[in-house]
């Protein structure tokens, strides 16, 4: 068997335990259920900043000032109409495509479309600023949430809506999704902040990935490509989609418990429920939490059969699970939130890229200020040498 090199010793399935970066972008305590970025809670983001300030934040490390998000806005902005040939790109894609696979397709032909420099030897050099950063991170931020709408409506058969600069990020985005949008301003406020709660979360699988593709000094566009590649997977994105068909599964708050427990003795996973990084409820979780009961008084108190089962299923699993430290994470209510103001399922997890890319390209903009290419070791565990007799 293979020796281990130095300061190597120990074998730690995905990673778990080991420090493979050092970074400024966001911090996670998860025995008290602290989450911040840049130093500033999750809470008074979410409440008091914009998904724009809170991307200039995660990509500059300080909150924009008046003229400053101003700046980065219409610079986003100025990416958010897409052009004729890539909605020609979109409506060639076949209809019945996931739209994770169409979002990493057309990212990664993102530099044919719109002008996003990048040169290996020019980066090397020093020659890129941070101005430069800030232009590359604002036309990709700009056209991905683009992206996903346009997709939803041509697959749908419907024409594409065309951006309104006048709009905030999470207002364009419903904008361009819906032919007529009334979304109420709580909605609004719910897309934006469900944007900020999603856009980092230090280095998970989708994050780590980027900055693997990152390190080799690959286009940013393949960067954002290879991460959305991975959050596809469902152990990664996806998790607020199954909470949803979970709770339809469940069927009523009066089966909530008798589903927990079949679900529990059988030992599968129940959707929505502890986070690897947190021993107390997700703080994202709190935050959905209000504003779910935000909309509902907003509908007059009314509240859905699906919210009602959610409900009684986190309390079962507070009374079983809460001594293992699980408890409602973040999925758990923003699919159920997406779900009564109106968005289809199957973008779920296309939102949560929207939002994840900024997270993302401040990763990218760490990295190669400071890389080192990504080359972990193995313990083999193959054939001792052979011959090879014939």
């Amino acid at each position: 068997m293979k020796e281990y090199h130095p300061g190597l010793e120990g074998y730690h399935p995905g990673l778990e335990g080991v420090i493979a970066t050092e970074s400024s972008i966001s911090d996670i305590n998860g025995e008290k259920g602290i989450l911040s970025y840049r130093g500033y809670s999750i809470e008074d983001l979410a409440k008091k900043t914009s998904f724009e300030e809170t991307s200039y934040l995660l990509l500059t490390g300080d909150l924009p000032s008046k003229s400053e998000l101003d700046s980065f806005t219409q610079k986003v902005n100025a990416s958010r109409e897409l052009p004729n040939d890539f909605i020609k790109l979109l409506k060639n894609i076949p209809k019945s495509t996931k739209t994770m696979d169409v979002l990493q397709c057309t990212v990664s032909s993102l530099a044919s479309f719109y002008d996003i420099e990048f040169d290996a030897e020019s980066l090397k050099k020093g020659k890129y600023s941070g101005e430069y950063f800030i232009d590359v991170s604002a036309k990709i931020l700009g056209s991905i949430g683009s992206i996903v709408a346009a997709w939803n409506r041509i697959k749908n058969g419907k024409d594409y809506i065309n951006a309104d600069a006048k709009l905030n990020y999470a207002d364009n985005f419903l904008h361009m999704l819906n032919d007529k949008d009334e979304s109420s301003p709580i909605v609004k406020r719910i897309i934006d902040a469900s944007l900020v709660l999603h856009a980092e979360h230090t280095i998970n699988a989708s994050t780590f990935t980027a900055m693997v593709t990152a390190s080799t000094l690959a286009h940013p566009v393949q960067v954002i490509a290879s991460a959305i590649g991975s959050l596809s997977g469902p152990l990664h994105g996806g998790a607020n989609e199954k909470v949803v068909s979970m709770l339809d599964d469940i069927g009523s708050k009066e089966h909530a418990k008798e589903w927990l427990d079949k679900r529990l003795n059988s030992k599968q996973v129940v959707w929505g429920m502890g986070h690897r990084e947190y021993s107390t409820k997700d703080p994202r979780a709190k935050i959905l939490t209000a504003m779910v009961e935000d909309f509902f008084k907003e509908r007059g108190g009314e509240v859905s059969s699906k919210f009602e089962t959610a409900m009684e299923l986190e309390k079962a699993c507070e009374e079983r699970l809460s001594k293992k430290g699980v408890y409602a994470n973040v999925d758990f209510y923003s699919g159920i939130l997406y779900q009564e103001i109106g968005i289809p399922v199957d973008l779920f997890t296309p939102i949560f890229a929207v939002s994840r890319t900024s997270g993302w390209l401040a990763h990218w903009i760490e990295q190669v200020s400071n890389n080192k290419i990504f080359r972990p070791t193995q313990n083999y565990i193959g054939q001792e040498p052979r011959e090879l007799k014939k």
